[in-house]
């Protein structure tokens, strides 16, 4: 797993701020901190945030644009049935 952090506001470039937060919220997993847009802009991103599954050769599989659990939404729950199938896959 891996976490890329672009940020909204001047207050989420601080790599200081970001890393409390990782500890505050107990996420062990890295985190890129893209502040230049290099790798959001690459992906084609337009909203916050956006999750993509990428299997074992190295092609996204699934995505969610926003909230995974935004109004009642199962994404969240989804995307970990998804994972637990892409980790199942032989490489």
């Amino acid at each position: 797993m891996l976490g890329i952090h672009t940020p909204e506001s001047a207050h989420e470039r601080n790599v200081d701020n970001i890393r409390n937060k990782m500890k505050e919220n107990g996420i062990e997993y890295p985190i890129a901190v893209d502040n230049d847009m290099a790798n959001w802009n690459a992906w084609a991103n337009n909203m916050w945030p956006s999750t993509y599954l990428i299997d074992k050769k190295g092609y996204v599989r699934y995505w969610w644009y926003g909230e995974l659990n935004w109004n009642g939404t199962e994404g969240e729950k989804l995307f970990r049935e998804k994972l637990e199938q892409l980790l199942a896959e032989s490489p």
